[in-house]
């Protein structure tokens, strides 16, 4: 098959299996500037705007990625050369393939360039929404607190008088500063990562960072700035070498960065903002007055469920998600986590039978066509656990719930942080704190509770025996037999029928 390069030139040759916008990309405006344009939001929002888009609507609502960090120099380069254009495929559990090129992004703008044209993007009208993918750890706050970090040593240097905004903070106050002055309706400020209260949490660090610049300005965005909450749910995998070949081989197209992803998406919105915003309910998502009871559901059986099944199902050998979560013990504890210790502490979810969902994670964790790291989702938990796993913990330990399996997860999670697997092979440890988590895990075998007698990211569990005894039970199994023992004796002492 004939390869062709992927640009608004060559979109009308490419091959007829390839959907592809069927709209006039050159009559779009941009009405968002994203922060964080990595493959979950070209798999997620953009993915939303572009549907609506192939249906006459939205025109005024395309997107503006922005980058800020040096990493983001190769999207910049990779969407510029495609003008905007990527393929996002999914991947469907019987091997069939969809693809679809995405047009709903008309500009990238990398900050380290020229942080004037960013602030100037966002501060002029059309622009009512910034969005944000900027991951956990993108808020600058305290793990445990959840206060902003007023001393990091980029946010200090957005502070210093006379000085040029460089990180997220910085770009969007100075441009709500530019839009107050100039009497402009203020945008909303949408967050689509992973936390819990994501609107709540993005209100209280960016009117944080206002405070200390200028606290008449934190005042104005407190009172006028909407920070709606949002869930979202798609399983996307970091885009591979072989994802690139495929979909070159496969549909004919040379694309630079595409996005695979499974076929699955939820987006629940609150309905909060401050300048209007594109008809999302048309095109598939849940716009809710409390995003809360989803979002809960979402992060404590999905994302904490992903951190069940990683640290375990790597330290027995595995090294996808789908070869984890078709091991029959892995899926066993899986489940009595779901069932026996987060379900007790969700919310009624409206419209959501939390027993299919369960089930469908399951289905959704065994695609083998996804082939999503184990590596990847144990990636950053130093950010992941604390805001997806121990919350479940503390809840039930307040209830008087059982904590086994959650306990057990953070002790995977101490085993993998000792940089070692079970065959003497090392593990890569992508993590923020790295070198301090395996400092303390490697103390472990001579003081078991080192790991969690971190404060800032376990409080003050390495004091409650509730906690500790089912953790250093876990921890020694799998020091002494190896964590396929370790899981099928904790599957096995589960509830279910």
């Amino acid at each position: 098959m004939a390869v062709t390069a992927l640009t608004q030139e060559t979109l009308g040759t490419l091959p007829g299996e390839v959907a592809t916008p069927s709209y006039d990309r050159s009559e779009l405006t941009a009405g968002i500037v994203h922060f964080g344009v990595g493959g979950f939001h070209r798999a997620h929002q953009a993915m939303y705007l572009d549907r609506l888009m192939n249906d006459g609507k939205a025109r005024d609502w395309a997107i503006c990625g922005v980058g800020v960090l040096p990493g983001d120099a190769r999207m910049r380069d990779a969407l510029t050369a495609q003008d905007g254009l990527y393929t996002l495929v999914l991947k469907h559990p019987d091997g069939t393939r969809e693809a679809r090129v995405i047009g709903s992004i008309v500009e990238y703008l990398f900050a380290p360039d020229g942080p004037e044209a960013v602030i100037e993007k966002m501060a002029g009208p059309a622009v009512r929404i910034v969005s944000l993918t900027v991951t956990e750890g993108g808020y600058n706050i305290h793990p445990v607190t959840g206060e902003f970090d007023a001393e990091a040593p980029a946010i200090r240097a957005d502070l210093a008088p006379g000085a040029v905004p460089a990180t997220v903070f910085g770009l969007v106050t100075e441009a709500l500063r530019r839009r107050r002055a100039r009497g402009v309706t203020p945008f909303t400020v949408m967050s689509c990562d992973n936390i819990q209260g994501n609107g709540h949490v993005a209100r209280r660090t960016f009117t944080a960072f206002a405070r200390l610049a200028d606290p008449d300005l934190a005042a104005w965005i407190e009172s006028s700035v909407a920070f709606p909450d949002s869930m979202v749910d798609r399983i996307t995998p970091v885009t591979t070498g072989q994802d690139r070949e495929a979909v070159a081989r496969r549909f004919g197209v040379e694309d630079a960065w595409p996005v695979v992803c499974e076929p699955f998406t939820q987006w629940v919105l609150e309905e909060r903002f401050s300048g209007g915003r594109p008809p999302f309910e048309e095109a598939g998502v849940q716009v809710v007055t409390d995003v809360e009871p989803y979002e809960l559901m979402k992060l404590r059986l999905l994302n904490a469920g992903h951190q069940a099944l990683c640290y375990l199902g790597y330290l027995s050998g595995y090294r996808y998600a789908h070869e984890a979560a078709t091991d029959p013990a892995i899926a066993a504890f899986l489940l009595d986590y779901m069932d026996i210790e987060a379900t007790p502490t969700l919310q009624p979810v409206p419209g959501i039978d939390l027993e299919a969902y369960k089930r469908t994670l399951i289905e959704r964790f065994s695609n083998p066509e996804v082939r999503d790291t184990l590596a990847r989702l144990c990636a950053e938990s130093s950010d992941r656990i604390p805001k997806w796993l121990l919350p479940v913990v503390r809840e039930q330990l307040v209830r008087g719930g059982e904590v086994t399996r959650a306990a057990a997860v953070v002790a995977g999670w101490a085993r993998y942080a000792e940089g070692i697997d079970e065959s003497g092979e090392p593990i890569e440890i992508v993590d923020p704190l790295r070198d301090r988590l395996t400092a303390a895990a490697r103390r472990q075998r001579e003081h078991p509770t080192a790991f969690i007698e971190d404060r800032d990211l376990f409080g003050d569990l390495a004091d409650d025996r509730r906690f500790v005894e089912p953790y250093l039970r876990a921890l020694e199994s799998l020091h002494t037999r190896g964590a396929r023992a370790t899981v099928r004796e904790l599957a096995g002492h589960g509830t279910r029928t």
